[in-house]
């Protein structure tokens, strides 16, 4: 990671630690880099979530870059994914999502991706952070000055490809949408109802501060709720650019990424569809997901956090699937990073396909025992390297038997994510709660 692209882009807290002059100077910076070597002026794409602070970023942005003399086509409030879909489809140098995610509304972020619709390159990211450290451009001048595209016909190319990839109708099919009061809450009604599904929703209602508010992937009691409530066949939840889906089985049970990517990878391979029989998942997944993927005679490759290396790894060993617990799921066939509505199309295509309902898909998985906790530091690659909390870790995983200890730096805000992973639940939680105990401390510390 760099000093201000993460994981997944430039995030922080709007007009704060990320600043419209930030988004400007990306801006500046983007038109500048593709104009390089070209005859004609470099074109990018860029969309938005819902939140407030969406709107300043997009026009900062745009601003920056067409004043270094580049074309900018809005698709004004979209997915990333679709963001993804419309730079590769559409000869866009690059593209951009102003989003920060499942964060709260007051938080934002720039993802920016590649020609391909893929994560941009780190060595992209290295010369843009170098900018905005202090680096200066000339700026375009009388012809050379860029234009501002209204490019809402991309977004809806991308909702007709969603409509072309199911192999039969969705009538019939009762399903619950959690939009997060995000990028979803169009698209994803859309697309279901034009399907022929009938359509139940809850986090529908953006209002620029409500985004991933008690709602969405990492909120889905609603739409357990919704789900069991109205009778519902099953459910889905997205996050706020719509690059997760977190799905609800028809008795109100969470299917997570995990289960998400074993239910698909059994359906795959039964299918042929399955190239090399594995899957790529993050260190995060659950290790009953390896043992029961097994069972069935498919592996799984590990990777760091992050659906970049998911994707990196799947083009490596040629793998058709791969996704993080979290709801980035990735079908290599359709698509070059996470899309939380395509996920939902293909599980519910699974379940009518199969005529059987998700609980029974999802049977056979086997889980540990986990304890995901958050600490939140100032510093935090100090604190991973500080001695006492490696002490912590190997203290904590001599209490789990055949279990581990997971200890990162979030790449999307400013915390240590502490997973403890067993068989005893209790003794996951207290694992978890040593290690913990020992990260405040560092912290304090410093």
């Amino acid at each position: 990671m760099g000093k201000y692209f993460g994981t997944d882009g430039f995030r922080g807290r709007a007009n704060e630690s990320l600043t419209a002059v930030h988004a400007f100077r990306v801006g500046r910076y983007l038109g500048q880099y593709y104009a390089r070597g070209k005859g004609e002026r470099p074109k990018i794409v860029v969309g938005k979530d819902t939140r407030l602070s969406s709107y300043m970023f997009e026009y900062a942005l745009t601003a920056g870059a067409t004043a270094s003399g580049a074309d900018v086509y809005l698709l004004h409030v979209t997915t990333t994914p679709s963001v993804s879909y419309v730079t590769r489809t559409d000869g866009f140098d690059c593209g951009v999502m102003i989003s920060a995610s499942h964060n709260p509304y007051s938080d934002n972020g720039i993802k920016l991706m590649n020609s391909a619709g893929e994560k941009m390159e780190q060595s992209v990211l290295d010369l843009v952070e170098e900018y905005l450290d202090g680096g200066t451009l000339p700026l375009a001048a009388g012809d050379k000055i860029g234009r501002t595209v209204d490019y809402v016909a991309g977004r809806n190319r991308y909702l007709a490809y969603l409509l072309s990839l199911p192999r039969a109708s969705f009538r019939g099919l009762r399903v619950g949408l959690d939009c997060a009061n995000g990028s979803a809450w169009a698209i994803s009604k859309a697309v279901f109802d034009a399907l022929g599904a009938q359509v139940f929703t809850t986090g529908a209602d953006p209002n620029g501060v409500n985004i991933n508010t008690d709602c969405g992937s990492t909120h889905p009691e609603k739409l357990q709720s919704l789900v069991t409530e109205n009778g519902l066949d099953l459910g889905f939840a997205f996050d706020g650019d719509a690059d997760r889906c977190i799905c609800v089985d028809e008795r109100g049970e969470i299917v997570d990424g995990d289960g998400i990517l074993y239910v698909c990878a059994k359906y795959m391979k039964l299918r042929g569809e399955l190239d090399g029989d594995g899957i790529a998942a993050t260190k995060m997944s659950n290790l009953g997901l390896r043992r029961s993927l097994s069972a069935h005679g498919i592996s799984l490759r590990e990777t760091d956090v992050g659906d970049k290396n998911v994707y990196d790894e799947m083009i490596k060993c040629g793998y058709q699937l791969g996704g993080e617990q979290s709801g980035h799921i990735i079908f290599r066939k359709y698509a070059t990073t996470g899309d939380g509505i395509l996920t939902a199309l293909k599980v519910a295509e699974i379940v009518l396909e199969s005529k059987c309902p998700l609980s029974c898909l999802t049977k056979g998985l086997t889980r540990f025992s986990q304890k995901t906790t958050n600490v939140r530091v100032g510093d935090k690659n100090a604190v991973l390297a500080n001695a006492a909390v490696k002490e912590a870790v190997i203290q904590a995983e001599g209490m789990l038997t055949g279990g581990r200890i997971f200890l990162r730096a979030s790449g999307t805000e400013p915390v240590v994510r502490i997973l403890a992973e067993g068989e005893n639940a209790l003794l996951c939680e207290q694992a978890a709660m040593r290690v913990a105990n020992a990260v405040r401390a560092a912290g304090e510390g410093m």
